[in-house]
């Protein structure tokens, strides 16, 4: 075989393997977030991670989505409660920077919003929390930003400062996360 019919076979291998991924999980291996793509990197108890491709260390990612499923919220009243556990826990480890709730609609429970801003030694990150009732199921969706180093403290502000409003409005309006079913089919990590 030649080395052109070889990286022929190697590409429509993965071509193939890519579409059984994606039909045995429903199509929630990769998310789109604000036009970036995001990989499937660990699931565990309803909550599933998601990095950008070039970014496979978990213990050393930028950029991340977090999709956490409450299987038990199932209405307004539930959705309020996480909400605020949600907002509790971020003032337990962090500075709350802004919360902001929409309301419930004829069509539609109210939806609520926590950005946070904490460090851990070596890190500094900056969380978005959207509460919302997907399929009349409880999800918090995360969209998190770190910077590491001496700086990390002055960079994630500056990022803020210049991305903070567009990263909130997108993640109000996002409507692009997998189906439940299709979460629910991804591969749980062991830790």
């Amino acid at each position: 075989m030649s080395k052109l019919q070889s990286a022929i076979v190697a590409v429509l291998l993965s071509v193939i393997c890519a579409a059984s991924i994606a039909q045995t999980d429903g199509g929630a291996s990769r998310i789109n977030f604000g036009g970036q793509d995001y990989v499937h990197r660990w699931s565990k108890d309803g909550q599933h991670e998601y990095t950008p491709p070039d970014e496979t260390d978990l213990k050393k990612w930028r950029h991340m989505v977090t999709i956490i499923v409450h299987e038990k919220v199932k209405n307004g009243d539930d959705l309020a409660k996480l909400a605020n556990a949600v907002l509790a826990n971020y003032e337990r480890v962090g500075k709350v920077v802004r919360t902001d709730s929409k309301p419930r609609t004829s069509t539609t429970e109210a939806e609520h919003l926590v950005v946070v801003v904490f460090g851990r030694p070596g890190f500094v990150e900056a969380a978005f929390a959207r509460v919302k009732l997907v399929a009349g199921t409880g999800t918090v969706t995360v969209i998190s930003r770190r910077e590491y180093g001496d700086d990390a403290k002055k960079t994630i502000g500056d990022w803020l400062i210049q991305n903070g409003t567009p990263v909130e409005t997108t993640l109000m309006a996002w409507e692009k996360m997998p189906a439940l079913s299709a979460l629910k089919q991804l591969p749980q990590s062991a830790n």
